[in-house]
């Protein structure tokens, strides 16, 4: 596991069920061609974009997401 998905995960680990839901991002910005994914934070471009719009059931959604493709790098 590269030392991305391993911040990614700890970050994952200390989400509260009923607070507000930070954003992914560890500020490594860069899209994997091959995997469509930030090489950082998981996401596909689309998920980023439309982040700071979606409610925290959907950002909740998507972490679970990310928590699994982090696992998988």
């Amino acid at each position: 596991m590269n030392s991305a998905a391993e911040l990614l995960l700890e970050h994952a680990r200390t989400l509260e069920a009923d607070g507000p839901v930070p954003s992914p991002c560890i500020s490594v910005c860069r899209m994997d061609a091959a995997s469509g994914l930030c090489e950082g934070c998981f996401r596909t471009l689309e998920e980023i974009a439309a982040w700071g719009l979606a409610a925290d059931e959907d950002k909740r959604a998507i972490w679970l997401e990310l928590v699994e493709r982090a696992r998988q790098a």
